[in-house]
């Protein structure tokens, strides 16, 4: 079986692949990295079967701070439009729910820590298991309207859209399935002014009280990815 060749996004250093890389690894596919935050040149879509986008502290609007923002969403639209397989995760889902001409912007509340999300009753959703309600990290403070002609896949109290998928080959998360402990420390460590008082908001202690669903989630991670990987080799 011939491996994939996974480009992923990363726009600071401390939010990274996490345990996507282990499957990566294991799996023998190889893995290419464009870093915002460093001198960066976009690969040309033929270099590439999967793109991940990851996670970052930054609103999708805010292409006055950040000039590479436009550059970034034109690159993911068109990346949708050859049929790759997309795969944004927070910010990433954000990016991608622009790319496609949704409206990002700040939610009502953030949702920082750990909190339980919904599936939606949707028989084609091909989100992780048979639970209808699970733990999952979140570390987020915008959200988004639903893309046109995407599905909605999970959602939470707080959030009404978070999980989406467009086509057959794009996945939206809000949440980080792939936080190992070591990514979930360096998001405290760069973020911990944004543990502020807040319904959604646990403090730093009960986040790290409740790492023990980190291997739940990942496993949910590694289901979602062994899905698209297998959709991948179907549809050669």
């Amino acid at each position: 079986m011939k491996s994939l060749r996974i480009h992923y996004l990363q726009h600071v250093a401390f939010e990274d692949l996490g345990c996507i890389g282990q499957w990566a690894l294991e799996k023998g596919h190889t893995l290419s990295s464009t870093k915002f935050y460093s001198d960066f040149i976009l690969p040309n879509h033929s270099s590439y079967d999967w793109l991940i986008i990851l996670g970052g502290p930054m609103g999708v609007y805010e292409q006055e701070k950040y000039n590479w923002l436009p550059a970034e969403k034109d690159f993911i639209k068109q990346a949708i439009g050859q049929y790759k397989t997309v795969i944004g995760i927070c910010l990433g889902s954000q990016l991608i729910a622009s790319a496609l001409g949704a409206n990002v912007y700040p939610n009502e509340e953030k949702e920082i820590g750990w909190f339980p999300i919904k599936l939606s009753n949707n028989i084609n959703n091909p989100l992780f298991t048979d639970e209808e309600i699970f733990t999952v990290f979140h570390w987020h403070g915008d959200t988004f309207d639903l893309p046109i002609n995407a599905t909605q896949l999970a959602s939470s109290e707080v959030c009404v859209n978070q999980a989406f998928g467009y086509q057959d080959n794009v996945i939206g998360l809000q949440f980080h399935l792939e936080v190992t402990e070591n990514s979930l420390q360096q998001m405290i460590t760069f973020e911990v002014s944004e543990l502020t008082k807040g319904k959604y908001i646990q403090t730093e202690q009960r986040i790290l009280n409740e790492m023990t669903f980190i291997d739940e989630n990942n496993q949910k991670m590694f289901q979602l990815l062994d899905y698209l990987e297998t959709k991948h080799y179907v549809g050669i």
